[in-house]
């Protein structure tokens, strides 16, 4: 598992392009209006390390065989939940504030399941690769930020009349290999060693993508 000091500086190696009110921020991780942010997700590292919080903040790992962040993990019990929303009872103690890895350690247990299903059904391999990479999550002790939703823009309106069409995910290139490029919003994406779940509805649509950080 990282440490508090090895995610910040986690942070610093990434190739990250941040503007905060217009202007390009050179160094997002010492911005002290980003900084704040970064410090919330920093304490969940750091009681993890800590003794007296260890069975709420780690457990073992059925995946790669060993402790990880309660975070990274795929709940395998009714224990795990109980435990799943003391942790977040606590980080809400220590923090006041969002500590950023719910969203994506809630889409990783939807994701988890849903694979499994599609590929019963559809006779894919969604589940074998999405497996794969939570070994590769749970292994670097990741946080994986999801959007969960659009900022929305006009809400009484469908995502295709707003007046700004990156307000909601969207198609922006589709590639002769069948692969397609969009855009997208996510608040937490300057705290997170990778982007692993994005979502986003459209009345016929939802999506679920994944970008490599690094």
């Amino acid at each position: 598992m990282m440490t508090r000091a090895e995610y910040i500086e986690s942070l610093r190696r990434l190739n990250l392009k941040v503007y905060f009110m217009g202007e390009l921020i050179e160094n997002p991780v010492d911005h002290p209006m980003i900084r704040p942010s970064m410090n919330s997700v920093a304490k969940t590292y750091e009681l993890a390390e800590k003794p007296e919080y260890q069975d709420l903040m780690t457990v073992y790992s059925p995946l790669i065989g060993k402790r990880i962040n309660r975070f990274c993990h795929l709940h395998q019990s009714t224990e795990d939940l109980v435990n799943k929303v003391k942790m977040q009872r606590l980080m809400g103690q220590k923090t006041a504030a969002c500590f950023q890895r719910c969203v994506g350690m809630d889409a990783f247990n939807a994701i988890f399941s849903t694979t499994y299903e599609m590929d019963q059904k559809l006779g894919t391999e969604y589940h074998k690769r999405f497996t794969e990479y939570m070994k590769f999550v749970q292994e670097n002790d990741l946080t994986v930020d999801g959007a969960m939703t659009d900022p929305k823009g006009d809400r009484s309106l469908s995502p295709s009349r707003q007046e700004d069409p990156d307000m909601y995910l969207r198609v922006v290139e589709r590639c002769p290999d069948g692969s397609a490029g969009g855009w997208y919003c996510c608040t937490g994406s300057k705290s997170s060693s990778d982007r692993g779940c994005q979502f986003a509805r459209t009345p016929d649509h939802a999506y679920c993508g994944h970008e490599r950080r690094g």
